[in-house]
Order: structure tokens, then sequence, then C-alpha cells
């Protein structure tokens, strides 16, 4: 071979090296010599492992927090000895002790003595997975957390176990924010780290309130069911299980079929888990026999009021505390006697009395506190009838009618509504106190028409009426749904001569040291109308009850009131005043049917007159002052608004002639002077000018004067001869 033929060799030889270096230099994509990866890959790859970095830092975060937690728990011993719950005490005006409220604990159960259907039916209904979980149930959270992603469900409150709830029910308050729940589940599962289950479930079994005061279950097992703990059978057990998720709406003792109900809810789920057998679930929960609860004093309507009112007024304490209220005990025991003795059959009474100063005297809420402790006076929504038209009759005494002016009961009817009277007649002509007293619906329609019926609704909110009034026509007849304390506190207000009065129970708050927490003190109060307008209200509604609709509600001393009474008899109202307690009471059914004979007149103003009785006996008596000292505006007659008294300005006689002040006598002639002629209208200088001629003059005729006494004369003629002699200038 010639030697250009090995230089081509060569130089073949050396490119092929070349290339297969450059194709072992370009990494492979794919596996195969194809494009380099996308970017998106790149990113997953740097997310999880950031996300695992996060993780792992996240898990020994905890794991620091969660040993702290457990390092800084009290000892079971000293947990076991803490007991939840605020012990109240409850006074009246003279420092009697109405009630004591607070937590009531029974026997501390070991887990051994706890019966194995409680620890079953609470596990069942509460944490299935307690038994395998440290603290917090990861499946019940990721389920959570999903529906709250999802929009199925916005709250995370069905999330915590068994260990949770005893970690807030023992160190955290029900706030349910994030923090919280944090907080939460750190502290479970320090709690597992610390105690064993069987000792969590104890904690648990021991502590957790059932409702009523009652905390553990054997202090809900005796209230319930008379019995110890140690003794619940297994509807018993599933009866207190259920009341955990909600203690006053499933307690046995407010709604037996809502306690029935979520016991079968726990037994189907025992089932399902296999802690019972299908006979066992079958049971009848509602053979089971509940406690006789005895009747209670009506002062719990009264305590279920004002209680809540000491989260706003005190800071938050959790040492027990003395509630001093306004509350008197035998007026207390009066009215809750006249409401028993008066209600008609089958329906439900409730009565509110205030001081002059606003101070409740007397609260009922109903006639059987165990039955029903729904509190009718201070939630109940109900139609005041008639009781209504005290505010139509302030808008119209504000406007310038007074109880003799005359009205006309005739038909009306006002943008298509005609209303009538109950009696189904019309009288004509009557004065405003009769309407009024006598309850003429079509006089108040007229009245309101005329105000306003804007001006009406004004008028109650401005005495106190909250809830919402409508304007239409029928408001004037008390179409529009108010609270018993609401209408008692605006008749107060005129009770109060037009200042406003405003509900209070609460006099002082002392801790059991004796230290003052909270004094009420007196709002500054505004009058809400004229004076003349208080005495024109006090005057009609007097006359209500001396001769009107409510005379069942005389006392043997000045009363002012006013009956309601709403279509078909569904509710009856008395509300009225005497010696300076204002007092409210109303009847009726809870379902808003007709009770047969109903009418304000009757049961309700009878247990008014029963309750007043008592009430005002220590009292003087106060007569009520009707003087209407009315304001100048309505004072002058409409025909001399113009042109004022004769005696007090000049004055033109039908000829022209001005007339001086005090000269024209009524008793004289019609020119003034009898037999002088009145001076012209014009000077005579201006007449001799305006003519052109001499006007003759007429002598003026001096009357007759009485002679004066000696005295005066000798004087007189000492100052005529000196003038004599004076010069006339």
């Amino acid at each position: 071979m010639s030697k250009r033929g090995e230089r081509l060799q060569a130089r073949n030889a050396r490119g092929k090296r070349r290339a297969a270096t450059e194709r072992s230099a370009t990494p492979p994509v794919n596996g195969a010599g194809g494009e380099p990866p996308p970017r998106w890959r790149r990113w997953l790859k740097r997310g999880l492992l950031g996300g695992a970095a996060l993780a792992l830092l996240g898990a020994v975060f905890l794991a620091f927090a969660v040993i702290f937690a457990a390092q800084s728990l009290p000892s079971y011993g000293t947990l076991q000895a803490t007991q939840p719950g605020q012990t109240i005490v409850v006074r009246a005006r003279d420092g009697r002790e109405l009630v004591e409220l607070g937590p009531s604990f029974g026997e501390w159960l070991d887990y051994e003595e706890i019966p194995e259907n409680m620890t079953n039916a609470m596990v069942a209904v509460e944490d299935k997975r307690f038994r395998s979980h440290y603290g917090v149930d990861p499946v019940r959270l990721t389920g959570a957390l999903i529906e709250g992603l999802t929009g199925t469900r916005a709250r995370l409150g069905g999330t915590s176990t068994i260990t949770q709830q005893l970690a807030r029910n023992l160190f955290l308050n029900n706030n349910r924010s994030l923090d919280r729940k944090a907080r939460e589940a750190v502290l479970a599962m320090a709690l597992e780290w610390r105690f064993s289950k069987d000792e969590i479930l104890e904690l648990y079994l021991n502590k957790v309130y059932f409702g009523g005061g009652a905390y553990g279950i054997d202090s809900a097992s005796r209230k319930f069911f008379s019995h110890p703990a140690t003794e619940l059978s297994v509807e018993e057990a599933a009866i207190i299980a259920g009341l955990v998720k909600a203690p006053s709406r499933y307690s046995p003792t407010a709604d037996v079929q809502a306690a029935v109900d979520r016991a079968q809810v726990v037994l189907r789920l025992m089932r399902e888990q296999g802690y019972i057998s299908a006979d066992q679930a079958a049971v009848d929960v509602s053979a089971v026999q509940l406690k006789e609860q005895s009747g209670q004093n009506s002062v719990r309507y009264f305590t279920d009021w004002v209680l809540p009112q000491l989260d706003i007024i005190l800071p938050e304490t959790y040492e027990p505390i003395e509630v001093w209220t306004t509350l008197d005990i035998g007026m207390q025991r009066a009215a809750t006697a006249a409401i028993e003795a008066n209600t008609p059959s089958g329906t439900q009474g409730a009565l509110v009395s205030l001081d002059r100063d606003g101070a409740i005297l007397a609260m009922v809420g109903g006639t059987d506190y165990v039955e029903s402790n729904y509190n009718r006076a201070t939630a109940a929504m109900r139609q005041p009838g008639s009781a209504w038209k005290l505010f139509v009759y302030l808008a119209a005494l504000e406007a310038g009618y007074t109880p003799e002016d005359k009205v006309v009961d005739t038909p009306v009817t006002i943008n298509g509504w005609s209303p009538r009277n109950s009696n189904g007649r019309n009288i004509g002509e009557t004065d405003v106190r009769t309407a009024f007293a006598f309850s003429i619906n079509t006089v108040a329609a007229q009245l309101g028409n005329e105000v306003g019926f804007g001006t009406v609704s004004s008028m109650a909110k401005r005495f106190g009426i909250s809830s919402q009034v409508s304007t239409y026509p029928s408001m004037v007849l008390g179409s529009s749904e108010v609270r018993v304390i609401e209408m008692t506190q605006a008749f107060a207000a005129i009770s109060a001569k037009g200042q406003a009065v405003s509900p209070y129970g609460i006099t002082k708050v002392t801790s059991a040291s004796g230290d003052v927490l909270y004094s009420h003190e007196a709002t500054r109060r505004s009058s809400l109308v004229p004076d003349y307008v208080v005495a024109g209200a006090t005057d009609i509604l007097q006359a209500a009850v001396q001769t009107g609709t409510g005379r069942a509600a005389q006392i043997g001393r000045p009363v002012a009131g006013k009956t309601g009474t709403t279509s078909s008899n569904k509710d009856g109202w008395f509300i009225g005043f005497s010696s300076g307690i204002t007092t409210g009471v109303w009847m009726g059914r809870d379902d808003a049917r007709a009770v047969s004979g109903l009418q304000g007149g009757r049961a309700p103003a009878q247990a008014f007159a029963a309750y007043m009785r008592y009430a005002v006996r220590d009292r003087p008596v106060e007569e009520f002052d009707v003087t209407l000292n009315l304001p100048e505006w309505q004072l002058e007659p409409d025909e001399e608004a113009m042109f004022g008294d004769p005696d007090e300005y000049y004055y033109i006689d039908e000829q022209g002639n001005l007339i001086e002040p005090g000269r024209r006598d009524p008793a004289e002639s019609p020119l003034g002077i009898e037999g002088e002629q009145a001076p012209p209208a014009a000077s005579r200088d201006f007449l001799e000018e305006a003519t052109g001629g001499e006007i003759p003059r007429v002598p003026r005729r001096v009357p007759p004067q009485p002679p004066l006494p000696p005295a005066q004369q000798q004087s007189q003629s000492q100052s005529q001869s000196q003038a004599q002699q004076s010069p006339v200038f």
C-alpha cells in the first residue's frame, strides 16, 4: 500500500473514534438517545423532595411539641381531683338565696367499675377507632379535610376523638378556631403518650358533661334514672352516651322523644361495631323509667334570663361568684300563683313585673318550668292586639288630640282594609277617652291613618319596642308580634311620667371573698314625650280600667292599663300599672291555636289583679296626674289664632275704624263707649286735605266718673291750680 493510502486509512480511523467519543458524551433521554426531560418533571421532583423535607421537619417539630406537652401535663391524680364548672349563688333583692347553680358530681368510678355497656356505647358513638389511634384519628381528619375542600362541610367539629374531647374539657375552651384545634390535637397526643387507653376513658367518663349540671356518668345516672352508674342497662347507657353530642337537645327531661331517637342511633352503631347482638339492639328505649322530676320554682325562668348576661358584664372568671338580683321572693310567689290560678286549661301564661326604675320584681315564663323551660315572658313573639293601641293614641295625643276631643265611630276603609269592632256595631260620635276605654277599632284605625302608620311605628320604637314593626294599616290593631317584656317596658315608661325605662335584673356581682366585680349603675333617663302627652295617656289608660274593657283589673286603688285580644282569641293580654309597679300578663297556646273565651279583659286582667293586690300592698296609694297642661299652640281657639284677643291687640270694627287695646268693652255698645262716636279711620287733617274743605268738629262727650275720696279730691284741685299757673308750651 502506498503512503497516500496509509494516510487516508489513518484519517478515517480518527474520524470514527471522534464520532464514537461525541456519541458517548451526549446523555441519552428516555433511555434511548431522545430529547431532554420536560421542565414539569424537574419541578415535580424538586417539589416532592421539598415536601418530604418539610414533612420531616414538621414531624420533628410535632414530636418535640408532644413531648414537651406530655412533660407539662399534671399527674393523673391531679387531673382526677380537678373539678370543672363554676359555682354561682343567685340571691334575691333582700339577700336570700334563690338558687345555687353549678356542677353536680357523682361517685368517681374506676375503670373496672364502669359497666362494659357504658364504655362500649361511648366508644361506638363518639370514637370507634379509639383503641387504635394515637389521640388524633387520621381517617376522620382526612375525610373532614376532603369534605372541607370540596365544600360539603365547612367545619372540623365532628373530627374530635374521645382523647381530644378530654383535652378540650380539661385545658381548653369551646372555640372552634384552627389554633384551638391544633393545640387540642397536640394535647390529645400528649395524653396518649402519658396515659393508657383505660385511664383516658376513665377520666373522660367521669368528667364529661351530660346536661342539667351533671358531670360524669354517675351523676347523670342518678339524675335521669335514680340509681348509680354501676347499675346502668344497655338502654340507659345508650341514652347517656347520646347526650354528649348536645346535652340540652337530647336531655330526657326536656324532650323524651329526642332522647329516645338519639339512643336508637347509639344502639345501631353498637350493633354494627359488634358490641351487642341484634336482639339487644332491638330493645324498647322508650320503656326506660326516667326519674320523676319534682316541680321547681318558677324562679328558674328568671335565672335562665339573667345569668347569660354575666358573660357581658363580667371579665372571664372561673371562681365562685354571688349574683345579687332585683327579684322579690314574695312577689315571685304571688306572680306564680296568679298565673297558675287564672290561666285557662291547656294554655300557657307569662308575667313580667317592673319597678319604676326598670328593676324586675317578678318573672314567670310559663305554667310549669319542669314541663317546659321555654321563657314566654322574654322569648315568645305574640301579637299584642288592642294593647298596641297605646302607641296609636300616644301619637294622636302628641299630634294635638286630647281625651275630650270628639271622634266618630263609623265604618272605615283604608287602602282596601276595613276594620270592624268586636261587637260589630258603631256608636257614632264619641270622645277619645271613651274610644280608647272601650277599644273601638274603627277610631284607632282613623287616628292611625291620620297621624301616619310610620309615626305609630316610630312611637313604639321610642318606647322600647325592639321587635320588627310593620307599617301596614292593620298594625294599629296589634298585628306585629312583640315580647311580653317589651310591652311591659313601654307601659312602664308611662308610669314613669314619660321617662325611658330599661329592664334589668342584676344589682351587683361579688366574688366568694366579697369583692365587688360588678355594680349596676342607673342609666341616664331621657324624656320620650311631653308631659301633656303622658297626662293624656294616663287619663285614657285609667278610664280603660275604671269604665272600659279592663274593669276586672281593679284592685281598690288607682290602676291604669289596657287589654289586648287577638283574632279568634289566640292571645289575651293585660298590661297596667299602679303605685309605681308595672305588670304585663299574656296568655295563649304555644301553637297559636284559638282558645275559647280567652280575652284580655278576663283571665289576664284577673291574674294581673290577683298579683298586684299583693305587690302594692305595702306601697302608698298614688293618684294619677291627669292634668293636661297643654302647650300654647293647643290653647288658642282656632278662630282667633290669627287675629288674637281684641282686648290685647288693635281691633278694626265693621266700619273699618281702629279700636285701641283696652278701649272695647263687650258690655258696652259696638262703638266702644256708650253714646260716643268712634274715631275716624283717618286723621282729620288728612281728610281736610283730601276733601278740600273743613271737617266739623264733634265735641267729645266725657262719661261721668265716680266721685273720688276727699283726700284725692284735694290733691286733684291742687294739681289743677298749679296747672293753670304753669305756662303752656
